[in-house]
């Protein structure tokens, strides 16, 4: 075929579909795939993939990306790992609508809950919006790496309408009027959907709930209602803290399945941890019902990342609040001393966390507070190295550790867990898909970017538990077909030339690195890949062996009726 601006040479085609590869080459031309086959490259540039295994490019449904992309159009950490498109917006989280002047009110919802600084934000975002179409416009217009679509986010929306009142009551009649009308103004000019928060887990800064958090039911089940009959539109939320079994848990999912039912909205969450099993039964039974209805599945388990460069949960407790505001060297230093030892300890022991948001992590059990020093598990609990070490305290193996690493070491615990066979059952349900990095958000936290090259190193490679092309097939075409980007997410022509060159033998996530590379020299955790030879969007090389080639291909994907 004459005309192709590329083509992928002699590499194993993995198209997304499910399907077993095969050898074959990919012809690009006008950002689309062209060709599949044995092609003649024509004068063509040819990238050679014998190798590797040419796949589409993978899609993340649950990122947080709505601030970053103001001053990192590449798309980091995601497009390190194979990323092309990404939904935004998440947990009732976007930055519109807006008044204008009233940024602050926006990114209250998000400094706390999604550990996203606000200095960052006020100094890396030109807030030049009010309502959502023009945030969108905005968005357009912005340089990007890859693809970026978003919801209309519950907290901005009633900061738009109610401002203060927001994150103190219930919204009247008139407010949820004039939410509505912005809700539908946002989707007509492309928002992906609506999205909320219920967890008890989302708090600002000044310890009270996110503004989301305030609606009734009835707000809630109003705004999706409007969304009815809106061709591909999604609600998503992040849940009310409530187990069934007993009539306050019942009451809840009775009342999210009725919603999905009568409004034919599809409903969208996270399906993690011990109690996934349990939720993917729940959205087969509202499916059953007639609901539209899918989960949102995590390739390792949500963790929380620890170090003296970025944060403790304890850091605020006692003796460590005047500890950590020393310089880190001079926390090393002390950290060799037994009293000072024995001080911070015993603040630890006694400590009285009050409200945990987010990814701040949850109060020590020392089985299961991990040594986090290698990419992939398993690791070795401090409690385990305390003993093989003799070591009367946990803690005592975390300040070693912290002095024998120049204060770099990093410590996990698991938010969510399951076994490796309760996640592989669930992520190979058809009514789930492998996502739910969080990219964007919780940015000292966790570093969860990687879930993609996680899952392909992890359970691919090493536990043998999923094929290649299953894999391929849940960040791909399944999420493509649940979020509806039609004509994305499979290696067929006339599709979006979105796309992996990955070496199966290598791929994988490196160690996270703290960075201090927001506006204001914020810090976050920077996490790269091994064995991505390169990413192309819109049929433009993005990355080659990790590096970024200067191109910003990237779209804003609005949603049509």
């Amino acid at each position: 075929m004459s005309g192709l601006d590329l083509v992928i040479r002699g590499g194993t085609v993995v198209d997304g579909t499910g399907a077993e590869g095969y050898i074959a080459d990919v012809g690009i031309a006008g950002g689309k795939i062209a060709e599949i086959g044995k092609i003649s490259p024509n004068g063509a540039r040819v990238i050679e993939a014998e190798g590797h295994i040419v796949t589409p490019g993978f899609i993340d449904g649950h990122t947080h990306m709505d601030a970053q992309m103001h001053w990192d159009h590449l798309g980091t950490n995601s497009v390190w790992h194979g990323v092309s498109t990404v939904v935004m917006g998440n947990c009732g989280f976007s930055i519109a609508p807006m008044r204008k002047g009233k940024q602050a009110l926006v990114a209250r919802s998000l400094e706390r809950a999604e550990d996203i600084s606000g200095a960052a934000m006020a100094a890396g975002i030109d807030f030049s919006w009010e309502s959502y179409d023009q945030y969108l416009d905005v968005v357009d217009k912005l340089p990007k790496g890859i693809n970026h679509a978003a919801y209309v986010g519950h907290s901005a929306l009633r900061t738009f309408v109610m401002g203060e009142r927001a994150f103190e009551e219930e919204a009247s009649e008139d407010d949820l009027a004039a939410m509505t009308a912005e809700l539908t103004r946002g989707l007509d000019a492309g928002a992906m959907g609506f999205s909320t928060s219920r967890s008890l887990a989302h708090l600002t800064s000044d310890d009270r709930p996110v503004a989301s958090r305030l609606a009734s039911r009835g707000e809630v089940a109003a705004l999706v209602g409007s969304m009815k009959g809106r061709k591909g539109a999604v609600f998503e939320l992040a849940h009310e803290i409530l187990l069934p079994g007993n009539l306050e848990g019942d009451a809840y999912w009775n009342w999210l399945a009725d919603l999905a039912v009568s409004s034919g909205v599809a409903t969208t969450y996270g399906v993690l941890g011990r109690f996934a099993v349990s939720q993917i039964e729940y959205i087969d039974k509202v499916t059953a019902a007639g609901g539209r209805m899918f989960g949102q599945t995590h390739s390792r388990g949500v963790s929380s990342l620890f170090s003296f460069r970025t944060a403790f949960l304890f850091d605020k407790q006692g003796a460590w609040q005047a500890f950590r505001q020393q310089p880190l060297e001079v926390q090393k230093a002390q950290l060799a001393d037994p009293a000072v030892r024995g001080v911070l300890i015993d603040a630890v022991d006694n400590a009285n966390y009050g409200t945990i948001s987010g990814a701040e992590g949850k109060p020590p059990q020392w089985d299961e507070f991990y040594y986090f020093d290698k990419p992939m598990p398993p690791y070795r609990s401090l409690a385990e190295l305390a003993a093989e070490r003799g070591k009367a305290h946990p803690l005592e193996v975390l300040f070693d550790l912290a002095i024998e690493t120049d204060m770099s070491a990093l410590f996990m615990q698991y938010l969510t867990r399951a076994s490796d066979e309760e996640t592989v059952r669930v992520m190979r349900h058809p009514s789930s898909v492998m996502t739910f990095s969080d990219s964007g958000a919780h940015v000292s936290q966790i570093a969860d970017s990687s879930i993609q090259t996680h899952l392909l190193a992890y359970f691919v490679r090493e536990k043998q538990l999923l094929s290649l092309p299953e894999a391929i097939h849940l960040m791909t075409g399944r999420a493509a077909d649940h979020w509806g980007f039609a004509g994305r997410g499979r290696l067929e022509e006339g599709y979006a030339a979105d796309v992996n060159i990955i070496d199966p033998a290598t791929v994988g996530p490196r160690m996270p690195e703290v960075a201090y590379d927001l506006p204001t020299g914020a810090r976050r955790f920077s996490q790269r890949a091994d064995g991505i030879m390169a990413t192309l969007v819109g049929g433009e090389v993005l990355t080659e062996n990790g590096v970024h080639t200067g191109a910003l291909p990237g779209q804003l994907l609005r949603r049509q009726d």
